[in-house]
């Protein structure tokens, strides 16, 4: 019986998102096997290589948007990466928003609030 669940995202820039796994000291291993419940595994075309027992393997869906499957068992990745990949879908926001607003110019101040949100303030130079 598999564990693995798939959940389709806006994940698209890989760089973005290997931004975003460093930041939470992870690591983005392209073509790999992702680790699950009693040792299954998932191929993935990325594979964020956890420091627990499991791992997400992303996989680019029809839409060109990654897919991220996990075992979800025991809170394992919760702890890493937020409930429903909370904590990493933020931090890939994040770092998309400041690529993409680099790239036009502008410069991009982080304000991490009280309640764990992360404030963008985008200036021209």
């Amino acid at each position: 019986m598999s564990h693995f669940t798939t959940i389709t995202t806006q994940v698209r820039d890989v760089a973005a998102l290997r931004a975003a796994v460093a930041e939470l000291g992870l690591q983005l291993v392209p073509d790999a096997d992702a680790r699950g419940f009693a040792s299954q595994t998932r191929r993935g075309d990325y594979v964020i290589r956890l420091k627990g027992p499991y791992d997400i393997a992303l996989n680019r869906q029809p839409n060109d948007h990654y897919g991220l499957t996990t075992d979800w068992w025991n809170g394992h990745v919760e702890r890493e990466v937020g409930k429903d990949f909370g904590r990493l879908l933020q931090l890939y926001g994040v770092h998309k928003t400041t690529l993409e607003a680099r790239k036009k110019g502008l410069s991009v101040l982080r304000r991490h609030q009280p309640n764990g949100a992360i404030k963008l303030v985008l200036a021209t130079l």
